[in-house]
């Protein structure tokens, strides 16, 4: 059995930020609380959990509750929502990815300056929630699909039947797909507005699908490891089925079905941004042992 291993399988930087925050704040021996799950892994979690860490969904859960510190995980949240914490008399660690914070300061100045904002990506995933809020447009947009583009081409138009010539500004969530990205906006230039693309996809989700798809499309059989509502994971996992039908996803080394690969000599492994590198490497070894 030969079996590639993506490069950039496992952690990013932003992710592996934000879980060690936590671990170290649990050092301090104080109360520790994330603001939703520090990231969209079980396991992680669960060994959080363990630790005395509480993950609370929203501010209001935190009334009544012991003082103590609450972290922001790598997604970042909505505007005022660190200030409402502090208010309540908690500490703050905001653990917000670099890379997300910066789309924050993009979308609020160029929504200042007069620009209709569009953000690509999924709006019910908390970095979207949280972009969207820092913009001043009362029209901010967020798209996902073709569907969702043509939609917003359609309804540009004006009873005229012209553009009615706005500037807008085009931001991504920073794990969106590339390529899918790069088609919506061809797709939203058709309204002749006065556009401005920046693209915030950040370069480790962009190296990670690319490999990814290079990896899938000269094996047999393709293993995509992460967390059931990790985004970026089940965006691998289309990226890979759409190169080699033989793609599995999986959580852990137990969702592993040893008979899917019977007869099979080359299989790759990739793992989403918020799979410790622990889990690859049972993974791995697994089935490198059993196959």
């Amino acid at each position: 059995m030969n079996i590639i291993l993506a490069k950039s399988a496992g952690f990013c930087f932003g992710v592996k930020r934000a879980v060690d925050t936590v671990y170290q704040e649990i050092e301090t021996r104080e109360k520790i609380y994330t603001l939703g799950p520090i990231i969209h892994n079980e396991e992680v979690v669960s060994d959080l959990e363990a630790r005395g860490v509480v993950v609370v969904n929203s501010v209001d859960e935190l009334k009544n509750q012991p003082q103590g510190t609450v972290i922001i995980r790598a997604h970042g949240v909505e505007m005022g929502v660190c200030e409402s914490i502090r208010e309540l008399g908690y500490k703050v660690i905001d653990a917000t990815c670099p890379f997300v914070l910066k789309i924050h300061r993009l979308v609020e100045r160029y929504s200042k300056e007069g620009y209709r904002i569009v953000i690509v990506g999924n709006e019910d995933h908390p970095e979207v929630k949280g972009i969207k809020s820092w913009s001043a447009d009362p029209k901010t947009a967020v798209i996902a699909s073709k569907e969702d583009a043509e939609r917003y081409v359609k309804d540009s138009i004006t009873a005229n039947g012209v553009f009615d010539g706005e500037k807008v500004c085009i931001v991504s969530q920073t794990t969106f797909n590339y390529n899918k990205f790069q088609e919506l906006v061809e797709i939203l230039k058709k309204t002749g507005y006065d556009i401005i693309v920046l693209n915030t996809i950040c370069n480790a989700t962009e190296e990670r699908q690319t490999e990814a798809a290079e990896i899938s499309a000269r094996v047999e059989a393709m293993i995509v490891v992460g967390g059931r509502n990790s985004s970026n994971t089940q965006k691998l996992f289309e990226i890979c089925k759409k190169e080699c039908k033989n793609t599995y996803y999986i959580q852990t080394v137990k969702d592993v079905d040893l008979t899917c690969f019977e007869s099979i000599d080359n299989v790759g492994i990739t793992a989403g941004a918020s799979t410790p590198n622990k889990i690859i490497e049972e993974v791995q070894k697994y089935v490198r042992n059993e196959l």
